[in-house]
């Protein structure tokens, strides 16, 4: 069964001002590693540009409109002081957001068994109504939604294990028993959520804080522990993952100590529950990743255990 790659070059003209580790270097550093001759099996086809309607899934209709109102024609808008849009942001993230939505529909099509958006800027961030943390539209978000609207997914299952905490995808499912949200993430760190005491109105969010220094033996139990156990008990009908890659040792945003090989485990450990639960069906979605060289190696040791699958 194939594996797809859904990007698109919107994602290098969402632009950041000199030094800003969100850079379009990132999104090159995935696509030049992804161009080995072990991916020539991929399925690459270009993100569409999302909609409003599906923006709205997940988010304030006023703020999406919003947002897409002060985009600037020339240099930059603050959003807040990590948080800046340019000329190419909108697009970018729509992008993203119809990537998520098509990776989506062909998984549930049976045309793929597996996808990888990968797209900036990232997603995890961005809450029902502010933008965020890089983030302005959030794509896992609004994969499961789409899943449940138009393909009848009962329950959809958002596995994240960017080093920094998905509060967005917190925040949109807090009240939520269709959908669990699993987080391994760094703390403290930003933004400052994701305490283990943070469970949801129904029990569906899933926090794993990771102490600073943690490395693959302890992040290897914790989700074997607290997370895949959840997973398997949810018997979801689609597996999300939230992929940041930026709890690798080399990053300089963080201080967990993870290794490429990880990242493969905690992928292949997801596809197992995929094939069992949901007809194998998994998206994976890019969001952090900040040094370029953990970034490629990281994401080539996911896409090929996607593929594996």
């Amino acid at each position: 069964m194939t594996t797809l790659l859904i990007t698109h070059p919107a994602g290098l003209a969402h632009a950041m001002p000199a030094g800003h580790p969100e850079c379009a270097e990132r999104l090159r550093a995935v696509e030049q590693a992804l161009e080995a001759e072990r991916f020539a099996a991929l399925i690459r086809v270009e993100a569409p540009l999302g909609t409003i309607d599906q923006v709205a899934l997940c988010h304030d209709r006023a703020y999406a409109q919003a947002l897409i109102a002060s985009s600037p024609e020339a240099g930059f808008v603050q959003i807040d002081a990590d948080t800046l849009m340019s000329p190419g942001t909108i697009e970018a993230a729509l992008r993203g957001v119809g990537g998520a939505v098509h990776a989506v529909d062909e998984v549930f099509g049976g045309r793929a068994r597996g996808a990888f958006v990968a797209m900036r800027p990232p997603g995890h961030h961005a809450e029902r109504a502010r933008a965020m943390g890089f983030c302005f539209f959030n794509h896992a978000a609004v994969a499961a939604r789409h899943a449940q609207a138009a393909h009848g997914a009962e329950r959809v299952v958002i596995v994240d294990w960017d080093v920094h905490h998905g509060n967005g995808t917190q925040d949109i499912f807090w009240n939520d028993d269709s959908v669990l949200y699993a987080s391994t993430h760094e703390m403290p760190l930003y933004p400052g959520t994701g305490a283990a005491s943070e469970r949801g109105e129904h029990d569906t969010i899933v926090n794993v804080p990771l102490a600073p220094g943690t490395g693959s033996d302890a992040f290897r139990e914790a989700f074997d522990i607290a997370i895949l156990p959840r997973v398997a008990a949810f018997r979801p009908d689609l597996v999300v993952i939230s992929a940041g890659f930026d709890a690798h040792w080399r990053d300089p945003l963080a201080s967990l100590n993870l290794r490429e090989a990880d990242f493969a485990w905690a992928t292949r450990k997801l596809i197992e529950l995929a094939d069992r639960h949901a007809a194998g069906r998994v998206v994976s979605i890019l969001e952090g990743g900040y040094d370029l060289d953990a970034l490629a190696k990281s994401t080539a040791a996911h896409v090929s255990a996607l593929m594996e699958g």
